[in-house]
């Protein structure tokens, strides 16, 4: 990829080139798309949308089935809606809510909140939650391996970790040719035992989501070899690249860019490639935009985290531009939007849980939400 122009060099840039300011993902995304579209998207739903706001709480009014906020856009949706079940707010409270993995064994959700550095954990038996891990390197994504251990994208420390039977904690990644990565962000386990993670940097432009320090090296995606644990880096065709998740056959790895609130040439969407041998990509293309026509316009937010189904739909975490489309937006293989799930919160993130994996569970900024569908999610966390 030819050199990627700094967007704000009075903004306190690193002079090297493709390495982007520091500012961070949150302050950039509300610049990039600016105050008035952020404004005229607040006052519009999406077609199907509620027209009232919503309350959440122990004290809310209930819902009336069907939830108005699952959102039916194309017919292969309506099979997945299911007609009396509605999202429920979970817990709340988090600064910046990330890396939602779901535990069969322990039948837990683990999940980051980066600016307060801990890890937190909501027991599907009671509803209980209560801190897991701190303090966590303000951790960002979370999953399991297929031996039932967590791996988890420390900012802080700018390191992709495990977290052994013992309590102990093995770094499996802080440094690619000779340099620091910048701040891993998410990460997936291949059944070959590789995992692959993203580093877009994002922890590393301010204290707040981490430590504040210069990114040394491109944005991009890596593997980590299960037998060697050799870093390989497997592409930077992405301005940054955020949520990153296989199809069900592990044959495509999806891939968030979310470049454009450093990059302004940056697009919003997801990419595809093709997985070859289980090591590298090929074939890189879009697989969808994330610009969606509104009353009032057309707006583009960013998906963040991603994941999906046994039928092989997307489920992208999205937001950035206000009600009627932060929450859940999802995609079917084609590439087609077929459903939202709208959330009064920007969704930073998704996975699928519960003993069946048939909850979709979201972290959303500052609240853990989750809803029944009638499908399961394709892999284990």
């Amino acid at each position: 990829m030819s050199e990627i122009r700094m967007r704000n060099r009075s903004e306190g840039t690193d002079e090297r080139p493709g390495i982007t300011s520091r500012r961070g993902f949150l302050t950039g995304a509300a610049a990039a798309l600016g105050t008035t579209a952020w404004a005229a998207a607040r006052a519009q739903q999406t077609p199907g949308g509620p027209t009232t706001r919503r309350r959440y709480g122990p004290h809310a009014e209930p819902v009336r089935y069907p939830d108005p906020d699952i959102v039916v856009l194309d017919p292969r949706f309506a099979k997945i809606k299911i007609g009396n079940s509605s999202i429920r707010r979970l817990h709340t409270g988090m600064l910046w809510a990330e890396g939602p993995a779901w535990n069969g064994v322990g039948k837990y959700l683990v999940w980051s909140d980066i600016p307060n550095d801990i890890q937190l954990r909501w027991l599907e038996d009671d509803g209980h939650v209560s801190v897991m891990r701190h303090p966590a390197g303000n951790s960002n994504g979370n999953t399991l391996d297929r031996e039932g251990r967590q791996i988890s994208c420390e900012h802080g420390n700018r390191r992709v970790v495990r977290y052994e039977y013992d309590g102990k904690t093995t770094v499996l990644a802080d440094h690619f040719d000779g340099k620091r990565l910048n701040a891993p962000n998410d990460a997936v386990v291949h059944p070959d035992g590789g995992i692959w993670f993203t580093d877009p940097g994002y922890g590393a432009l301010m204290d707040y989501e981490g430590n504040k320090g210069p990114l040394e090296i491109k944005e991009a995606v890596y593997r980590i070899d299960p037998g060697t644990g050799k870093v390989a880096k497997v592409t930077d065709d992405l301005f940054k690249p955020n949520g990153l998740c296989f199809s069900p056959d592990y044959k495509t790895l999806y891939v968030a860019d979310t470049g454009a609130s450093h990059y302004p040439e940056a697009p919003r969407n997801i990419r595809a490639y093709d997985v070859v041998d289980g090591v590298k990509l090929a074939r890189g293309r879009e697989f969808a935009s994330m610009k969606l026509a509104m009353a009032g316009g057309e707006f583009s937010g960013f998906a963040d985290g991603i994941r999906c189904d046994v039928e092989g739909n997307l489920y992208a975490g999205a937001g950035w531009v206000g009600p009627g489309y932060d929450g859940v937006h999802v995609f079917a293989p084609d590439g087609v939007r077929i459903g939202q799930i709208l959330l009064p919160e920007i969704c930073a993130n998704v996975c699928f849980g519960g003993p069946k994996r048939n909850r979709l569970f979201m972290a959303a900024s500052q609240s853990l939400y989750a809803v029944y569908l009638d499908t399961r999610g394709a892999h284990f966390a």
